[in-house]
């Protein structure tokens, strides 16, 4: 079991998957939203709410985000070393900041369209009375889910700002190879949970007003990310920029995966039993208590996160054609998936089907609407060669590839 050397050409194809993975559990974790139990966080309110539901939604809030901000920070210093800074500059232009701009005014017009027309069927076919909101501000800017494509720009920003005055202070990478990398190494170890914890669970004890159930808070509202999201996820990002200048540190995680899941399990277990099964909206008191579920938070998310990447190392490093191809759709798919989610809810939600028939169905027609229209609309197409990459049909390649054999 290899990672390799990170050559030109190579492919991480385990953390390509998880990179997917963590894409494709957004549509999961938001499909429960109409289904929480006691609030309303969705524009669709479902008849059926579900505490089963609201575990899941806990459950993948703790790691999602984390383990895709630890592989963008790889990623980013992987094709940074491939590309070099201009190059990368032009590469996360197009596949980040182009795909911001033109997929964010669709997203949002089709998340309002869906919001009027919930909130229409709610009130009996009749649009509610009612003062239309005041428009957006720097504070209240909706970035929706996008909002992971307007904080990636920010981290490379400070990336790329902190590489330079990296390499005048230590021009011989000597503080980077004595000092840096064995920290590194000693943090990521098999203490890396408690280690990594740290961090987070101090910004998230002494965030203002923190909504302790929600984990993270997360920056979708906003031109300036809020604090906790920036240090969190940032760190994230930057130790797996860091682990990219030692990849053997993943695969240390890839042996020792199976270790943390009895504690992830039993420190998510333990996060539930301190504040309930179900959402709950208040700040948290920065006492003794709260310190300890903090502390009991991060540990989770990052045990979670070693699990699911050290998995992804020991079992999913070979090539596979299905799992390439799931992972490049999951970018479209998480980008488009909310409206079609939040019109789905809306329509199901006034039936007294239970909820392990709504939920069900839900993902299996977003899923189906999402897969097909990534096949058809965007993989070969000029969208899909901002999302991923110019790619070519099968067919025209092999009719290509015939006709360079017969020239030669």
């Amino acid at each position: 079991m290899s990672l390799g050397s990170g050559t030109v050409g190579e492919r991480y194809h385990g953390l390509d998957a998880v990179r997917g993975f963590a894409l494709t559990l957004g549509v999961f974790f938001h499909a429960t939203l109409s289904f929480l139990p006691g609030m309303q966080l969705w524009v669709a309110v479902d008849s059926q709410r579900s505490v089963e539901l609201s575990v899941l939604f806990f459950v993948l809030h703790i790691f999602r985000m984390t383990l895709f901000f630890v592989l963008a920070g790889f990623f980013a210093r992987l094709l940074l070393e491939r590309r070099g800074t201009w190059g990368f500059i032009k590469n996360r232009a197009a596949r980040i900041a182009m795909p911001l701009a033109m997929f964010w005014p669709i997203v949002i017009t089709g998340i309002v369209a869906v919001a009027i027309w919930a909130a229409v069927q709610a009130n009996g076919g009749v649009a509610p009375e009612g003062e239309p909101p005041p428009p957006p501000n720097a504070e209240t800017f909706p970035l929706t889910h996008l909002w992971f494509l307007y904080v990636l720009l920010f981290f490379y920003a400070v990336a790329l700002l902190l590489r330079g005055v990296v390499r005048l202070i230590d021009r011989n990478e000597t503080l980077r190879l004595r000092v840096v990398d064995p920290i590194v190494r000693f943090v990521t170890g098999p203490i890396a949970p408690l280690a990594l914890a740290i961090p987070m669970a101090a910004t998230l004890f002494l965030t203002p007003q923190w909504y302790a159930w929600f984990g993270i808070p997360t920056p979708d509202t906003g031109l300036i990310p809020n604090t906790a999201a920036l240090i969190c996820y940032g760190f994230a990002f930057g130790l797996g920029w860091l682990i990219h200048r030692q990849p053997a540190i993943f695969e240390g995680w890839g042996k020792w995966w199976l270790a943390y899941v009895g504690p992830a399990i039993g420190a998510t277990i333990g996060c539930l039993m301190m504040l309930g099964l179900t959402p709950l909206l208040e700040p948290a008191a920065q006492d003794l208590r709260m310190a300890g579920y903090a502390a009991l938070y991060g540990f989770a998310c990052w045990a979670w996160t070693i699990v699911i990447i050290g998995f992804a190392v020991r079992h999913l490093a070979a090539e596979s054609p299905a799992r390439r191809y799931l992972a490049d759709a999951s970018y479209w798919i998480y980008i488009v998936h909310i409206p079609i989610v939040m019109a789905l809810h809306a329509l199901v939600a006034p039936y007294a089907w239970p909820w392990f028939v709504k939920y069900p169905l839900v993902l299996a027609v977003a899923f189906t609407i999402m897969l097909v229209s990534y096949q058809f609309l965007v993989r070969y197409s000029f969208i899909g060669a901002i999302l991923n990459g110019k790619r070519v049909k099968p067919a025209r390649a092999k009719r290509e590839a015939q006709v360079l054999a017969a020239a030669e």
